[in-house]
């Protein structure tokens, strides 16, 4: 009767939870320091739009139960933690175009997304 161990499987490495591009992470820091000082931007995904799921951006006082906390470039966000599967390996940017400015969303788990852009689908 011969036993043979096999060695244990190296875990993958996990990508990050999110990540926050330059652009992001200045916006954030201006608005940390002015208008939104004292608080921490909470991420989430909340059902909504043509495609089922949007992102939900808020301002909140404190870290909730449950909420991943994200640090990057100095900077940190609060991620709900139902909403971390839909997340995983994003990147958060700040966009000025001429008519608009505002957070964007690289996605990797994104497999679609609704004409108007609202809304996006895993």
């Amino acid at each position: 009767m011969s036993t043979t161990a096999e060695a244990p499987r190296a875990k993958r490495a996990l990508p990050p939870l999110m990540s926050l591009s330059d652009s992001a992470a200045e916006r954030l820091r201006a608005l940390y320091s002015k208008a939104e000082e004292g608080k921490l931007l909470h991420i989430g995904v909340k059902t909504k739009g043509c495609s089922g799921l949007a992102y939900d951006l808020t301002f909140v006082d404190e870290q909730a139960p449950g909420d991943e906390r994200v640090t990057d470039k100095g900077v940190t966000v609060l991620v709900d933690r139902k909403a971390t599967l839909y997340l995983i390996g994003t990147m958060m940017d700040y966009e000025v175009k001429a008519m608009s400015a505002g957070f964007t969303f690289v996605n990797p788990n994104e497999k679609g997304r609704c004409g108007c852009g609202e809304s996006f689908h895993v």
